[in-house]
């Protein structure tokens, strides 16, 4: 097994009859298609240092490609310009010093058509180079793919908080006309119970951090047929749910207070939200979005419920097709909406902290940072959101953040214990 290994499954984890070539083609389209509404001016913009500029995520993608497969793969293969290998690592220690984080924002130059110019280059030399690479070099197209993918869905939210930002509250594309829905009744669906196996298998490509697959005790408990909505979320703000400290957790208290926080990230007091679409009013029966762990969780314990673990809502999920529900299929607008599925609309938050599965082991070299570093202060969430590329997510995967983050299209479903 290459030193990938941990991380991905390459050629053998192709989707369908798509070839890996067809779906990395695909995959930069989409991300090059995400960009054309954005001038250089929206594309250059950082709206706060968790987030990065458009131009910033369309670059970086490309240094990925072209540090971990042209530099280490292909014989003679020459940068497009050296400079940029410090302008867009992320935070790939071993690659060397890196430009800050927060200061992305800052770099009007090189431009939004260089940096295209640039990905036009790569393209080439991995179409030219795809047929001949070696495994290792298939283990981190594929990667490339999947991590792209996850860059796509932070492009749009990072739009999404940047044009939040101006007071014109400009629209990123338009949206079509909210469907008239019904809030559908809440009811719980109870769940294995015993020993499960937990994690992704062999088959396919998955992150390192959903492996190994392992078995874990799950007691009796029930998971919720639907997310919470924006409706079930306007109750509790009208019962106080915002001025309880009862109800919340003593960090998220203090982030309540600290911040001045009185309602979902977007939301207006008027009863209506801003959107990738612009302002509209809020949709009651959608998923409620753009909400915090401390919030989730301050939410469930006014329902008298709590969180999902992540065991409970993997092991609920297992069973549906994660290609299916509202999710991300070509570039425009994208909003949550009903009635909401497993996989689709939102993020959905869990009780559980983003640590190593037992027999854990990060892969050799600058790729194991991928995942390992960040085992320490996140919460799991599970399933895909309207953002995230269709096919991109399964059961077992596991994405993760801090328990402040808010501007991911980020929800929650209700569970009980028995």
């Amino acid at each position: 097994m290459s030193e990938l290994g941990a991380i991905a499954r390459s050629a053998g984890s192709q989707s369908g009859a798509e070839t890996l070539g067809e779906r990395l083609r695909s995959t930069r389209s989409l991300t090059l298609e995400l960009t054309a509404p954005l001038s250089d001016a929206d594309a250059t913009v950082q709206p706060f240092p968790d987030a990065s500029p458009a131009k910033w995520h369309l670059a970086h993608s490309n240094w990925f490609f072209e540090t971990f497969v042209l530099r280490d793969h292909v014989p003679r293969y020459e940068r497009f310009d050296e400079r940029f290998h410090y302008l867009f690592n992320s935070y790939y220690e071993g690659e060397g010093e890196r430009h800050p984080r927060p200061s992305r924002g800052m770099l009007s130059r090189p431009s939004l058509d260089e940096v295209r110019e640039w990905r036009a280059r790569v393209d080439e030399a991995l179409q030219r180079a795809l047929p001949g690479l070696p495994p290792d070099a298939l283990d981190l197209v594929e990667l490339g793919i999947n991590h792209e993918q996850q860059h796509q869905e932070l492009l749009l939210t990072d739009i999404l908080a940047t044009l939040a930002e101006n007071p014109l509250e400009p629209a990123y594309g338009e949206l079509e006309t909210a469907a008239c829905h019904a809030t559908e009744p809440l009811s719980f669906l109870a769940g294995r119970s015993g020993i499960v196996e937990t994690g992704a298998d062999d088959r396919g490509f998955a992150f390192d951090s959903e492996r190994p697959r392992h078995p874990i005790l799950l007691h009796p408990h029930a998971i919720a047929s639907r997310p919470v909505t924006s409706k079930d979320w306007s109750e509790f703000i009208a019962e106080g749910g915002y001025s309880t400290p009862a109800l919340w957790l003593s960090d998220g208290w203090d982030w309540v207070q600290r911040e001045g926080i009185a309602s979902p990230l977007y939301w207006h007091g008027d009863g209506s939200e801003f959107t990738l679409g612009g302002r509209r009013a809020i949709d009651p029966a959608a998923p409620v979005a753009h909400v915090s762990f401390f919030e989730a969780d301050a939410f469930a314990r006014w329902a008298g419920m709590r969180l999902p673990t992540e065991a409970e809502w993997e092991s609920f999920a297992q069973a549906a097709d994660p290609s299916l529900g509202n999710q991300l299929d070509r570039a425009g607008a994208v909003v949550p909406a009903p009635p909401g599925d497993i996989f689709g609309d939102v993020w959905e938050w869990t009780r559980s902290s983003f640590a190593p599965y037992p027999g854990f082991g990060a892969a050799a070299g600058a790729v194991g940072e991928y995942n390992a570093k960040f085992m320490s202060g996140q919460l799991v969430l599970k399933g895909a959101s309207c953002a995230t590329p269709r096919g991109h997510s399964r059961a077992s995967y596991r994405n993760f953040f801090p328990p402040t983050a808010r501007w991911q299209f980020t929800g929650l479903r209700l569970a009980r214990d028995g």
